[in-house]
């Protein structure tokens, strides 16, 4: 049974009510408050606080803060007059069942139209960014066809010039050509009619002035090979679709971590070469915890992470072998260091992020932080939303946390 709360104050006005609930040390996160026009509940294990009011309220405009060690409520009246009792004096356990039922009853469906109401905006807001994404992208591939249709009216303009341009030098070698012709024509007939007279030696005058023209003639040009090379895309993505920026801070760091090798410790002095090598500590681990060894894999991540403390698998798997040892505040620890070394979030390290939300969402439960564990499977959620032991384990969890702060009757 809940522990009621007896050392509550009030004081009101004509027109509001105000009530102070000590929380007795509970977190704000911890506390949860209902109220309808005629009950309030105010509900922090173990402690609980009921008020069936005495008087009608206007539930649409009251306000609860919580700071301090109090939770203070304000009540506006629905008729402004001064309360003789804050609550009813009848102690009928029935009537008293029957308000809390019905406030229950009314909570739950206003609940329902403002997650109803929460779902269309959802929607709405999803539907408007989808257009004006889908606008963008229309704007990006009009503006990409512009800059073809430009870039194929001047390789158009480019082709015609150069089509002119080797016609009319076409036409000036034929005429280059033609003019050849005709003086070797001539000079054929001049050297015959030299021939004819006597004056030309028998061995051939003009072949000593075709092999100087032969000499005159430039080298044939050399052949070679250009040599081009592409750059690799180590993400799966398309570049356009990347995320290039957080992409490659995410290689730096993964760079960096598979440099950052601390050699002087003192337990490397009686390991093998292989043993020093935190990838070969990490499989020894992985092995380790696969055959229930949990110990024995906690020992083995614990000197990887001497010798290297930027490998986030090292964090996420030593988190998931406190969770069998039942080491609950280790492995919420080892998972946010986990996290934080798997940033930025990129594709590539997707699952792993998902992994260790999840291993510090069971250790937040097996806390009972119900609401703190929630966030992280909802984190999980958000990187996986199709794995449906995800959305299983969630929406047990959502099940635990209106358990126990619906039904006071069980603690």
């Amino acid at each position: 049974m809940p522990l009621m709360v007896k050392d509550y104050t009030w004081t009101q006005t004509e027109s509001t009510v105000y009530i102070n609930v000590p929380l007795k040390g509970a977190k704000a996160g911890k506390v949860d408050i209902l109220s309808t026009d005629d009950y309030l509940k105010v509900h922090f294990p173990p402690f609980l606080f009921e008020a069936f009011l005495s008087e009608p309220i206007n539930d649409d405009k009251s306000s609860a803060k919580i700071g301090n060690g109090v939770a203070v409520i304000t009540l506006p009246k629905r008729t402004s007059k001064l309360w003789q009792h804050l609550m009813i004096i009848n102690n009928d356990k029935e009537k008293r069942k029957e308000i809390r039922e019905r406030a229950l009853l009314k909570y739950q469906e206003k609940t329902a139209v403002e997650s109803k109401a929460k779902a269309a905006k959802k929607q709405e807001e999803k539907k408007y960014a989808l257009e004006k994404m889908m606008k963008l992208e229309q704007e990006e591939r009009d503006a990409i066809q512009k800059m073809k249709d430009d870039e194929r009216e001047k390789s158009t303009a480019e082709l015609e010039a150069w089509k002119l341009k080797q016609t009319q030098q076409a036409e000036e070698e034929a005429q280059l050509k033609l003019r050849r012709q005709r003086t070797d024509q001539e000079k054929s007939k001049a050297v015959k009619k030299m021939h004819a007279d006597g004056c030309v030696d028998p061995r051939g005058g003009d072949g000593a002035s075709r092999e100087k023209k032969q000499a005159d003639l430039p080298a044939p040009r050399s052949a070679g090979n250009i040599q081009i090379n592409f750059t690799p895309r180590v993400f799966p993505t398309a570049l356009r679709e990347s995320r290039v920026p957080e992409e490659e801070e995410w290689l730096k760091k993964q760079a960096e971590a598979r440099r950052a090798v601390n050699a002087d410790l003192e337990e490397l002095k009686d390991l093998k070469e292989e043993e020093r090598n935190p990838d070969w500590l990490k499989e020894k681990g992985d092995k380790c915890f696969a055959t229930g060894n949990y110990l024995g894999a906690v020992n083995a991540y614990n000197l990887a992470i001497k010798l290297n403390r930027k490998i986030p698998a090292l964090y996420s798997n030593r988190a998931a072998c406190h969770l069998k040892l039942r080491n609950l505040h280790k492995a919420i620890e080892d998972s946010s260091q986990a996290l934080d070394l798997l940033t930025p979030p990129v594709a590539a390290n997707a699952s792993a992020r998902a992994r260790a939300h999840v291993r510090r969402g069971s250790a937040l439960c097996e806390l009972q932080l119900y609401t703190e564990g929630l966030q992280d499977y909802q984190a999980a959620l958000m990187i996986d939303p199709q794995n449906e032991g995800l959305q299983a384990d969630a929406h047990k969890i959502r099940q635990i946390i209106q358990g126990s702060a619906t039904d006071p009757d069980k603690e």
